[in-house]
């Protein structure tokens, strides 16, 4: 969007039709759904109860260039976004990639909307590590009808309309 208002209702998620999310369950659901599942134990024994699911970061990634990334990790940061703009070349391919972490509960259809469209990033259960997305890789516009300043609002989203992370 170009110096104009962001309109709530275009980031609220879609329901996507005949699919119905299946029915939220904890990790001690899980655990008591299949008591021999022997490749599930590690797994669910090695899970500790830290908090919510954190976005840690966000980064453009462009070929023979640095990453521009932003640490998503603090909420202080949320704040410093705005007033730390980048510039991009137009006519370049990009890609985005986001680096999060589940830590307490499985997270279903977690899914991120960008230029209107939405992508979904898929369902993840709780680990140690930190898992990787990387998005599609799309090229910026050309024309001198696009070289402007733009503002991107974004938000992440599961199936259960579960706002983990919105930012401007």
């Amino acid at each position: 969007m170009t110096n104009q208002q962001h309109d709530d209702n275009e980031l609220t998620p879609s329901q996507t039709t005949d699919y119905k999310p299946g029915e939220k369950k904890s990790i001690q659901e899980y655990q008591t759904l299949d008591t021999n599942a022997r490749s599930e134990r590690p797994l669910l024994a090695s899970v500790r109860v830290l908090g919510l699911p954190m976005i840690l970061t966000i980064a453009l990634e462009v070929a023979g260039y640095s990453d521009i990334i932003l640490d998503l990790s603090i909420p202080e940061a949320l704040q410093t976004i705005k007033n730390k703009p980048f510039i991009i070349k137009v006519g370049i391919e990009y890609r985005m990639k986001v680096l999060f972490k589940i830590q307490h509960d499985v997270v279903s259809s977690l899914n991120i909307q960008i230029n209107k469209t939405k992508e979904i990033i898929g369902s993840y259960s709780p680990v140690l590590e930190s898992y990787e997305k990387k998005f599609v890789v799309e090229k910026t516009p050309t024309g001198i009808l696009v070289c402007s300043h733009y503002e991107a609002k974004s938000k992440f989203v599961n199936d259960n309309n579960i706002i983990h992370i919105e930012w401007n």
